[in-house]
């Protein structure tokens, strides 16, 4: 028996009931100071709000986080289930695939369903780049001489040790073997910043996102927590990466990793964080809910972690012959854009319409919050899917370390 690449799930009535997000905010700024526990209690509470399904339903929590960012950080999926509303004797627990993390989470919320262990999931992803540690990892039997040893976690992380290659020159390999030049590079870029602005202004992303105020969280018998913006802030609504970035600008800015790469091709880095509920039918028939979209199918793939970028391709032909469609069938892609040269070799690869990715911008403009990403991606998919009239739409990220995953799902309406 031949073994078919990677992981696929394949679901008849798993649904995404809702979804919604914090703006996302750049690195060290209006959200800067803000633990991701925080982050993802505020969506967590906003996503029972915004449905009407109250938290005591809820059988699971699954929450996606990175980095460590505080010293509770061991708790976080616990406290984001505590603080909003979820029942005591509920477990929860923390999923990790780096940029994949969120896609992840619905994934395995959907398993979980799927196998009868649950009927309603809360799904998180919440991350504070801006909170990522600055570390030392072999001191704690003391320092000696001249080897004092403290590292910025956000930068080291980019490097993959296993073939000693960082991302952003992986992406930089996958730019020489797709031919994917400067000025594609930027032009791709400018109208990731482009569809972005436009999307913002007529307020489509603003439908996805619940602005962050200064608040304090309750749970019943525990310590209270929160949220507190900086002074003179009442509100944060909207995007602050987002911005007109012509290629004329994009075009000034320096290599990177020595290639087609820049800080303005690149994704952002921004704080944020999301939040989904995953349902059987059952449940959302039950209780009278018209449910976002369907989940239909996933994947996950390896391949060499030198080109990690690439992973879409082969998890987006995995999750196409899980869920048995075509390419062409497919109306919408939501593709992470860690980089401009590796979402183009993706694109070229699978010889993509661009027209279908991204149309509303992607991570190069909106930002990147790591764990956030997945569950972000698969909101934006199913609203878009339901605003343009689509029926099947597939998200997908690379994973560093050399990974890539996707998830296939179908408008609600179309169903």
């Amino acid at each position: 028996m031949t073994r078919a690449q990677g992981l696929r799930s394949e679901y008849d009535d798993i649904w995404l009931a809702d979804g919604i997000r914090t703006p996302f905010a750049d690195y060290n700024t209006v959200l800067g100071l803000v633990s991701p526990i925080d982050l993802g209690i505020k969506v967590a509470r906003e996503v029972f709000r915004r449905t009407g399904i109250s938290p005591a339903a809820i059988d699971t929590v699954v929450a996606g986080n990175m980095a460590q960012a505080s010293f509770d950080a061991y708790m976080l999926p616990r406290h984001i289930g505590l603080y909003s509303g979820v029942p005591l004797e509920v477990p929860a627990h923390l999923v990790q695939r780096v940029c994949g993390t969120g896609m992840e989470a619905i994934l395995q919320a959907a398993d979980s369903i799927e196998l009868g262990r649950a009927a309603l999931a809360l799904v998180v992803g919440t991350e504070s780049m801006s909170r990522n540690p600055v570390a030392a990892y072999t001191h704690r039997g003391g320092f000696r001489m001249g080897q004092v040893e403290f590292k910025d976690f956000l930068w080291e992380a980019l490097l993959d040790p296993c073939p000693n290659v960082t991302m952003g020159r992986s992406a930089e390999t996958l730019a020489q073997q797709f031919k994917v030049s400067r000025q594609d590079a930027d032009q791709f870029a400018a109208q990731s910043f482009d569809r972005a602005v436009a999307a913002q202004n007529s307020c489509f992303l603003s439908d996805e996102i619940v602005p962050v105020v200064s608040e304090q969280f309750e749970a019943p018998g525990y310590h209270p927590r929160g949220i507190r913006l900086a002074k003179k802030v009442e509100a944060f609504s909207q995007d602050s990466h987002v911005r007109p970035s012509p290629v004329e600008v994009l075009a000034k800015l320096p290599p990177s990793f020595g290639g087609v790469q820049t800080a303005g091709n690149s994704s952002g880095i921004v704080d944020g964080a999301a939040a989904t509920l995953v349902s059987s039918g059952h449940f959302l028939r039950e209780h009278g809910r018209s449910p976002l979209a369907k989940v239909v199918a996933g994947a996950v793939v390896g391949v060499p972690p030198e080109v990690m970028g690439i992973g879409p391709v082969p998890a987006i032909k995995a999750v196409l012959e899980a869920g048995a469609l075509r390419l062409d069938q497919i109306d919408r892609f939501e593709i992470n854009e860690a980089f401009a040269a590796q979402t183009l070799a993706c694109e070229r690869a699978l010889q993509l319409d661009h027209s279908k990715v991204n149309v509303n911008g992607g991570a190069i403009a909106i930002g990147h919050p790591l764990a956030a990403t997945g569950v972000r991606l698969a909101i934006t998919l199913a609203r878009e899917l339901k605003r343009s009239r689509g029926r099947y739409g597939i998200s997908s990220a690379c994973i560093g370390g050399g990974q890539g995953i996707a998830l296939l799902v179908e408008n609600a309406d179309a169903a």
